[in-house]
């Protein structure tokens, strides 16, 4: 069974209580005098209840309770649909950028494309606590998943699987290390060698978490399946492998060191050893069944949902959902919702000299009534809506729901392979012809034909910026992208609205991070603001 259809809500119930427990008593070891009462010796006595909490540790990355869309939150104090991971992650990464304007008033929300927030942002803080929840997530299964607590079980037996799971929950603990890494640089640093409900964490420098995330991945890597060797939703050796070349790609950022070799290596690792292939179309990469068409064979981690199993008003269905509004008709999207919120500049949209999709597949607009510029920024029809999105399979059909959407997020997928090898060979740490190739299969199938071919005098920094906003948009990658060209505060690139003025202006460079969350700061004297904050 794969992951998309095994995270189901009711399996996980039991985690309320696993949490309850480490947070009331700090001793894991101590069995319940009431029999009743649920904790890691009783639930760990079913061998299954490994598989259930790794489940739990992805579903955190889609959903935000033990019920869907709403009822039991993991995090109390924040609307449900408010605060997944994705919702959230999307919001930061390309709110704050050329590729997305919302039309929404909620406060705090306009701040990240005005680059002018606070450390009391709610975004910002929501971001933050949906991180460090995780990171809580994987660290509790960790602590009891080791070979000793095995034993003492009686569970020897399962020692070899419960290392894969291991793994890939050391894996998925790295990559929200590393999205921490990437927004918010110095943070508070808990492992699972930590005692819970001690003393408050102590703040880890960028560089050595750094350090630590490149180290976790080295390591789990050799107890990872083969690629493609585990069931759909799970990591596997090309997950980690991709994650060390975003890692490397971003490195001189993170710790002031290029690392543009070391990033190519493993991108072209996972172009030649993953086994993965382009998807034949771009469309198909982003519906409702593309965990079997042929898109899965691009995937390499997909974030899983499901309109029957997942549901929640974040995640995809936000997605979707908060990207159709004005005329566009939701029936062609396979949805119920159009919530009328986020669309694009200008500025993205003249990366494609042709926007109809005729010549470039890759440019999904929707402009019927929609205006090109943005001067009502509250208005959904300022601005070109993005059409790339749908709750539509690859041959038309609606997905099972039209209220939850059953499109599944990519994560991580070849295409970004081949980027990332391109841009290290434009900044001189890979070979420069295999770039050219690797960047031309990806414009092949964009453009259907030779016709959108690069030549190697053309394949420069600034067509590699565009070409990743082309092929990547609205998938997550455009802030950190601006961040390691230079362009994303006070660089010379310019977009509407960014500052806060209809045609752009330089911003502040501490903002290439965001803030600690002032309550988090003022309730841990061991973390010091990041600068510029104070």
């Amino acid at each position: 069974m794969d992951m998309k259809r095994y995270i189901k809500f009711n399996i996980l119930a039991f985690l309320i209580a696993t949490f309850g427990m480490v947070s009331c008593t700090g001793d894991l070891d101590t069995l319940p005098i009431d029999p009743n009462e649920s904790t890691p010796d009783i639930i760990y006595a079913d061998k299954g209840a490994y598989k259930q909490v790794l489940a739990k540790c992805y579903a955190g990355l889609a959903v935000s309770g033990q019920q869907g869309p709403a009822g039991k939150p993991d995090i109390s104090g924040i609307d449900e649909g408010f605060s997944t991971y994705l919702r959230q992650y999307f919001k930061a990464q390309e709110l704050s950028t050329d590729e997305a304007e919302c039309a929404w008033g909620d406060a705090g929300l306009s701040d990240y494309h005005d680059q002018n927030w606070t450390s009391s942002n709610p975004f910002i803080t929501a971001m933050y606590n949906r991180i460090f929840y995780q990171i809580t997530l994987v660290n509790e299964f960790l602590r009891e998943a080791t070979d000793a607590k095995l034993d003492s079980r009686g569970q020897s037996d399962i020692k070899a699987e419960v290392a894969e799971y291991r793994a890939e929950a050391r894996l998925l603990r790295a990559l929200s290390y590393l999205h921490a890494l990437d927004m918010y640089g110095n943070v508070p640093f808990v492992t699972d060698e930590h005692v819970v409900g001690g003393t408050f964490p102590q703040q880890i420098m960028r560089a050595d978490l750094f350090n630590f995330v490149e180290t976790e991945l080295l390591e789990s890597v050799n107890d990872l399946k083969e690629p493609q060797a585990n069931e759909y939703g799970r990591v596997d050796k090309a997950a980690a492998w991709m994650l060390l070349a975003r890692l490397y790609l971003n490195a001189e950022v993170y710790a002031g060191t290029a690392r543009y070799a070391d990033a190519a290596t493993y991108a072209k690792r996972t172009i030649d050893e993953g086994g993965y292939n382009l998807s034949p179309e771009y469309a198909h990469l982003f519906m409702a069944d593309n965990d079997v068409s042929g898109a899965a064979q691009e995937v390499i981690f997909p974030i899983t949902f499901d309109g029957q199993r997942t549901q929640t008003w974040g995640g995809m269905t936000y997605l979707i959902a908060a990207g159709i509004g004005g005329d566009m008709p939701k029936d062609q999207f396979g949805t119920n919702q159009g919530w009328g919120g986020n669309r694009t500049t200008s500025a993205f949209v003249d990366k494609f000299a042709d926007i109809s999709g005729d010549t470039d597949s890759r440019a999904m607009f929707f402009t019927t009534n929609q205006s090109l510029d943005i001067v009502d920024r509250t208005r959904f029809q300022d601005g070109y809506a993005i059409s790339k999105w749908k709750n539509l399979t690859s041959d038309g059909m609606a997905g099972s729901n039209g209220d939850f959407m059953d499109t599944d997020f990519p994560m991580i997928r070849l295409a970004e392979a081949h980027l990332i090898y391109a841009e290290c060979a434009v900044r001189g740490g890979a070979d420069r012809v295999i770039a050219l190739g690797y960047i031309n299969d990806l414009r092949l199938r964009a453009y259907g034909d030779n016709s959108g071919d690069l030549t190697d005098a053309e394949m420069t920094e600034s067509f590699i910026l565009d070409e990743r906003a082309r092929e990547l948009y609205w998938e997550g990658h455009r802030r950190t992208d601006l961040i390691r060209f230079g362009q994303f505060t006070d660089g010379t690139y310019l977009w509407p609205w960014k500052g806060g003025v209809a045609d752009g202006k330089t911003t502040e460079s501490f903002r290439n991070l965001f803030p600690l969350p002032a309550a988090d700061v003022g309730a841990n004297t061991n973390l010091k603001q990041n600068e510029g904050y104070n």
